[in-house]
Formats: C-alpha cells, sequence, structure tokens
C-alpha cells in the first residue's frame, strides 16, 4: 500500500484528538478521515504512527485543565506517558516522565525515542510485538530537548531544543528565548555522540522546536516565530 497518510494532533477547547488524512497525490489535496479522541489522551503533544490508524502518543501533561498543567510542571511530578492507540486496543505503554514530548522511531523500527523536555533527556525505548515498549537506556542533555526527527539513511537524530526555556513564557523583546539544534549519531552506543549544529542568542531565530535534516540541508522551526533554511 502506497497511500500516503498525514497524523497531526490537535487541541480544540483544551482537549486532545488526533486528524487523519488521506494524501491525493492526483490533486495535491488532503482527504480528512477521522477523527479518534480517548480517555487516555489527555494532553497528546506528539505522535509517530505504526500503522494506517495506530500510533504511540506523548501526553506531556496528566492534566488538560491550564491550572492544574501549570501545578503538574511547578511540583515536578513525573505524571506523563506514552500511550499506543489503535482501533483494537488502546493502553499506556510507558510512564514516569516530567514532560514526555518528542516521539520518533528508529529507521530499523526497533526503538522508540522519547524526548522528556523538563529532565533533558532523551529516552531510548524497545518496542515488542504486542507494542508494550520497555527501556533501554536514558541519554541526558544539558538543553531543554523538544521535537525528535530521525534521518532515515543515518538514524542520526536531530532535535529542536530550548537553552533557556523559561525565556519563552515571557514577551519580552529585550529578552528573547534562544535557539539550539542538537544531532546525536549512534545513540545506541554507550558514549553516542552530540554535536551542537546550530545555536543563536535569538538575535535570528526566537524557541527552535524542531529541526529536520534532508541531502545537506537543515530547516528548523520555532514555537512561534520564524522557520529558518540552512545549508550543512
Amino acid at each position: 500500500d502506497d497511500t500516503v497518510y498525514l497524523f497531526v494532533v490537535n487541541h480544540p477547547h483544551q482537549k486532545s484528538t488526533v486528524e487523519l488524512f488521506k494524501f491525493v497525490e492526483d490533486d495535491n489535496s488532503l482527504v480528512h478521515l477521522k477523527t479518534v479522541r480517548h480517555d487516555l489522551l489527555t494532553s497528546v503533544n506528539d505522535i509517530v504512527a505504526m500503522g494506517p490508524d495506530s500510533f504511540y502518543a506523548t501526553n506531556d501533561h496528566y492534566f488538560s485543565d491550564f491550572i492544574l498543567m501549570f501545578l503538574e510542571a511547578f511540583l515536578g511530578l513525573t505524571w506523563s506517558n506514552v500511550v499506543y492507540y489503535s482501533p483494537k486496543e488502546v493502553k499506556e505503554v510507558a510512564a514516569g516522565f516530567y514532560s514526555a514530548n518528542g516521539i520518533n522511531i528508529s529507521p530499523d523500527r526497533k526503538y522508540i525515542y522519547v524526548a522528556d523536555v523538563f529532565d533533558h533527556n532523551v529516552h531510548v525505548m524497545e518496542k515488542h510485538a504486542n507494542w508494550n515498549l520497555t527501556h533501554v537506556k536514558t541519554l541526558q542533555l544539558d538543553t531543554l530537548v523538544d521535537n525528535l526527527s530521525v534521518d532515515p539513511h543515518t538514524g542520526d537524530i536531530w532535535i529542536g531544543c530550548h537553552p533557556n526555556g523559561m525565556k519563552l513564557f515571557y514577551e519580552d523583546p529585550e529578552n528573547v528565548p534562544a535557539s539550539e539544534v542538537l544531532r546525536i549519531q549512534n545513540i545506541l552506543l554507550e558514549e553516542p555522540a552530540v554535536t551542537r549544529v546550530y545555536a543563536d542568542n535569538g538575535s535570528v531565530l526566537q524557541g527552535s522546536s524542531v529541526a529536520s535534516a534532508y541531502e545537506g540541508k537543515l530547516l528548523i522551526g520555532t514555537v512561534f516565530h520564524r522557520a529558518l533554511y540552512c545549508e550543512l
């Protein structure tokens, strides 16, 4: 099946849904197929598709109410989790995160990567035939890790990061949030290679949240600012 599907995280009325679309190549359009809702999908941040209608999702908070979400983060509660969804089964497959954020999969589809933004790390989880996940290792970093992109050819993980994340919450034009992009190579090794590929104090790019590399080019996205194109 060569059908291309698009999964979109949506937050109508402070709730979480996943919208599923099919790409129609003949006229470059998207056809909406279904809206996914479930009690376990409480505060969805990111997803990685496992099939035409199945995926892993990160809940970055236990609560969906804004005030309770703030208290959850303020108290340092590790109630964030990862959920597996399919039409036949929905279950929690990993838990104990401060704020599970970006999620992605290795090119061989054996491992799931989860970024815990408040804990400054990336977790490597082994994926099993029953869709459960078991912890393999945690890579500690010195920055707030947001979304993860995986190079399908090299397996390198590209991360949009926040070196001074608190500035994201203050609308101060004199004190803007910085940007940072890390590349992780060979994450399964005892000492993976971690390279800072891009860094800026916010004068060019504010609040980097995602980075994706393709054929010697890098595209960096942000929370609320512009996107940046770079040649590697």
